[in-house]
């Protein structure tokens, strides 16, 4: 059990890290944005080169760097669309008329080209592990990209906390799809399913008779994936959740923070 202890903290120390330098980036001025992701664009190249590199090598180390390498991906996936330069077919906001369906496709409208790179850097890792013993980086960004969508879709039907105040000023418009709600119909079902992978990674990882460098790979996916069902509960919990990231926003004012009813957006 001990052994797990430094693959978890490791992993929840990344989450933190890596979503605040997300958040500082994006909030940095337009002006800094084309050199800050060509720079993360370099990232990228580095990060699918260490998937490739870690694939056949199935020991702790192989392990971290696929996870790592992984979290980097997603990381680029994050900026790409919050800085406007993979968004979507209409990146605006959407009139106080429009209701149902109709909401939702212009909710998606915003961010479908991001919705497809997300597809694309999935089957791009998938062919870099295709066949190879160290897996990590793969269900890694699997696992990433099932409960973003899953929290993209809790927005959408309402929850208690928008945290608004993570959008960057260029993106004051996807406030206009928030919605405010006490509960929603998938929020148990999301809670409920990220608990469960949660439990059946962490079985994985203590079974007897399994190598280091699979314990510690399911330890770091079961971690993320209880960071990742923590983060639903801070949709709906009235909890400071936002202090986590406190030190990388800047002082300005939540844009919109108290939406209409009725909306949602698909951010992350």
């Amino acid at each position: 059990m001990g052994d797990l202890a430094a693959p978890a903290l490791y992993a929840v120390l990344l989450w933190w890290a890596a979503t605040g330098l997300v958040l500082v980036l994006q909030h940095r001025p337009r002006p800094h944005h084309a050199r800050l992701m060509l720079a993360a664009s370099v990232g990228l190249a580095g990060a699918f080169w260490a998937i490739r590199a870690s694939a056949g090598d199935s020991t702790e180390t192989g392990a971290y760097l696929g996870f790592s390498a992984a979290i980097a991906v997603w990381g680029w996936q994050e900026m790409s669309y919050y800085m406007g330069f993979v968004s979507g077919p209409r990146p605006a906001a959407c009139a106080p008329s429009v209701r149902g369906l109709d909401r939702f496709f212009a909710a998606l409208a915003t961010s479908l080209w991001h919705e497809f790179a997300i597809l694309g850097g999935g089957l791009a890792i998938l062919c870099l592990t295709w066949g190879q013993e160290n897996r990590i980086a793969l269900w890694t960004y699997g696992l990433l990209t099932l409960m973003n969508a899953s929290a993209r879709l809790n927005l959408f039907l309402g929850v208690r906390n928008l945290h608004a105040e993570f959008l960057p000023a260029h993106l004051g418009y996807l406030a206009c799809y928030l919605s405010r709600r006490p509960m929603n119909p998938l929020f148990p079902v999301s809670v409920t399913l990220g608990t469960a992978i949660t439990a059946l990674l962490i079985q994985g990882a203590l079974a007897p008779d399994i190598g280091a460098g699979t314990a510690t790979g399911l330890t770091l996916l079961a971690t993320l994936a209880a960071l990742a069902t923590l983060e639903h509960w801070f949709l709906m919990l009235p909890l400071p959740s936002a202090a986590l990231w406190n030190w990388s926003l800047p002082g300005r004012a939540a844009p919109a923070a108290d939406a209409p009813e009725g909306g949602a957006t698909p951010h992350d």
